[in-house]
């Protein structure tokens, strides 16, 4: 497998989503794989803004990495149409090396299932019952290798009898006298006429050449040659009949290319059938799974950026093989199989990181990317002012401005107005950039609004404490705190449900204003609200 998703963490803010996109371009730059960016979540309007501003569309939306069908070895074996006859079948089955294969219709969907054991027990009650039914013409010179030699009603295009060998016991006593029957016979021209005259359905001819005034006679009675013995033809006349009419239909089990192996392992152990038939979104047979195939599938491949937290990442990452991890936060609970690259910086903004990733390859981003970097670190930083920021971040935002053109100042002011328009639910506001968080039992949640005016949004304040409270009350959760942080005030309005003690006691908050404070200097959430709570927790 060669594709590798590149992914920042839930709701994700614009560090996560350009810091990925961005090491994506990176990576298909150097190497010789497909990266993919992606996202586990919806674009805040932040975010959509700083894309469109640069010409960019969103990375592609996951909702888990659970390991699919479509991530199995799973064989590809020949398909056949359910009007192909019993010997192509088996012909086919010979030159594969397989003992069942998909049977499907004429636009490739899934019509049922033959099996080497289908065509054994058709062969055995046809040596008990040696009668053919509706066999198609065509079907039997297929098979037979053989032509007609004289000329039938235009309607006859199927034929029906018991197949009989004809032998004669004695020079008057012919072993045939039934009209509807397929006759076999050699270089025998009392035969031929016997059974034109009874009217039987056809005549096989093996090895021989017929009699000119035989094939002038008018008949209904097909005639046809072939170059095989009499003993072959029989067994040839059986298997012209379609797989159609064998093969296993219906209620036949099948896995599409979507479908989860932990679904598929369940559905397997219930049933009994030595392989399945796997069909594509349009029904379409694609593939067939056996048991075996569930023993070592192959891992969707990710790269973590901006998080290393599970509680922060895409669901089933159980179940998937992580590559790198590129990250600005406290380390967490990720956990791996084997050694991977890590890299983790004490910067305000992934981004930078990357940025500084491109520095050390000898390769410049393309204007445009330049601009959307720019834009995620002024973003992550709040404008510099995140005690989070380095000098790094800010070098870095200025290089990647001069390569993209961009003012800094028009950029952040585009940036910070785009979050509280008056059009916004809060419910849609607190779950633009919100994280939940496990610190020595406590379940935390908390969502971060970076404005440029926060009195607008602390009129609201009332409704945002309504969805917080019931946000607490459904996700099970010990604290919700909001952090309205404001760049002009350098400071961030918080808004607090739960343990109000713990926040009170956290932050000095003295004068309670209804569950609401203003902290100055607070900027970050991962660098002063987190290790404050997290040191009243542990």
């Amino acid at each position: 497998m060669d594709n590798v998703y590149i992914t920042g963490h839930r709701n994700p803010d614009t560090d996560s989503i350009v810091s990925a996109m961005a090491y994506a371009a990176l990576k298909n730059a150097l190497g010789h794989r497909e990266y993919h960016a992606a996202r586990l979540g919806q674009i805040s309007d932040e975010t959509q803004i700083v894309l469109d501003r640069f010409g960019f569309r969103a990375p592609q939306l996951i909702n888990n990495v659970r390991t699919q069908v479509r991530d199995l070895d799973y064989d590809t074996p020949s398909t056949l149409s359910a009007a192909a006859t019993i010997s192509r079948a088996w012909q086919t089955m010979q030159a594969d090396k397989i003992s069942v294969m998909p049977v499907t219709n004429e636009d490739g969907t899934l019509y049922g299932m033959l099996s080497a054991g289908d065509v054994a027990n058709y062969d055995m009650t046809s040596v008990r019952d040696p009668m053919v039914r509706e066999v198609p013409v065509y079907n039997l010179l297929s098979v037979l290798e053989g032509r007609i030699l004289n000329c039938v009603s235009p309607e006859q295009e199927e034929i029906s009898g018991e197949v009989t060998i004809a032998l004669p016991a004695g020079r008057e006593n012919l072993l045939f006298s039934d009209p509807n029957s397929v006759v076999v016979c050699g270089d025998q021209p009392e035969m031929i006429r016997r059974a034109l005259d009874l009217k039987v359905s056809c005549v096989i001819v093996c090895q021989a050449e017929v009699e000119q005034a035989l094939l002038e006679q008018e008949t209904q009675t097909c005639i046809i040659s072939t170059p095989f013995d009499a003993y072959q033809a029989v067994h040839l006349i059986c298997h012209a009949l379609p797989i159609a009419r064998i093969c296993k239909s219906g209620e036949v089990v099948s896995f599409h290319l979507d479908d989860y192996i932990d679904d598929v392992q369940n559905t397997v152990l219930e049933s009994r059938f030595r392989a399945y038939p796997i069909l594509d979104d349009e029904e379409r047979v694609v593939g067939m799974l056996s048991r075996y195939h569930l023993l070592r599938p192959r891992r969707k491949q990710v790269i973590l950026m901006d998080h290393n937290e599970q509680a922060q990442s895409v669901p089933g990452l159980d179940q998937a093989e992580i590559l790198e991890i590129v990250d600005h936060h406290r380390l967490a609970d990720i956990e791996t199989k084997n050694p991977i690259y890590v890299r983790n910086e004490p910067v305000g903004s992934t981004t930078t990181i990357v940025a500084e990733m491109y520095q050390e390859k000898g390769l410049m981003p393309t204007a445009k990317m330049a601009g959307l970097m720019t834009a995620a670190i002024v973003s992550d930083t709040v404008m510099f002012k995140s005690p989070t920021c380095t000098q790094r971040d800010i070098d870095m935002a200025n290089r990647m401005a001069r390569i993209a053109n961009e003012s800094l100042d028009e950029l952040g002011k585009a940036i910070f107005s785009a979050a509280c328009g008056d059009d916004k639910t809060v419910d849609a506001m607190l779950s633009t950039d919100y994280k939940e968080f496990h610190i020595a039992g406590h379940n935390l949640a908390v969502s971060q609004i970076t404005c440029m005016d926060s009195d607008r949004l602390l009129a609201r304040k009332d409704e945002f404490l309504a969805s917080m409270r019931e946000n607490r009350k459904k996700r099970g959760l010990d604290t919700v705190v909001l952090m309205i942080t404001d760049v002009l005030l350098e400071g961030t309005q918080l808004l607090y449900v739960g343990d109000e003690d713990t926040i009170r006691q956290a932050f000095n908050i003295k004068n309670d204003k209804e569950n609401a404070a203003f902290l100055p200097k607070i900027m970050s959430r991962k660098k002063q609200v987190i290790p404050m709570l997290s040191a009243l927790w542990g």
